[in-house]
């Protein structure tokens, strides 16, 4: 069985714009649905305080949900290509 040679080092990898505003994208979209949330609450109960935790919550429960979600998605062929890249043994001298 013949091995791998080791893999020339392609220099530091850099992030597109896309890649890098992704997470930016995802906290918007919690903070977005939260300030809905306490709206809703606000316009019916017209209390403030209770207005203000519905958001927080609404806020942190979308964090959430979106996170598992995110963990949950099949990674791509590129990325576990770049994991396999990580994976040095201890020895240095052979890969995979």
């Amino acid at each position: 069985m013949s091995q791998n040679p080791e893999p020339v080092d392609p220099g530091p990898v850099t992030p597109s714009r896309r890649d890098r505003l992704r997470p930016l994208e995802l906290i918007g979209f919690s903070a977005v649905l939260g300030v809905f949330a306490g709206l809703v609450v606000l316009l019916v109960t017209r209390e403030l305080l209770l207005a203000a935790i519905f958001l927080g919550v609404g806020f942190i429960v979308t964090i959430m949900v979106v996170a598992l979600i995110g963990l949950g998605g099949k990674p791509s062929e590129e990325d576990l290509e770049a994991r396999k890249d990580l994976q040095r043994p201890e020895d240095g001298k052979t890969w995979h």
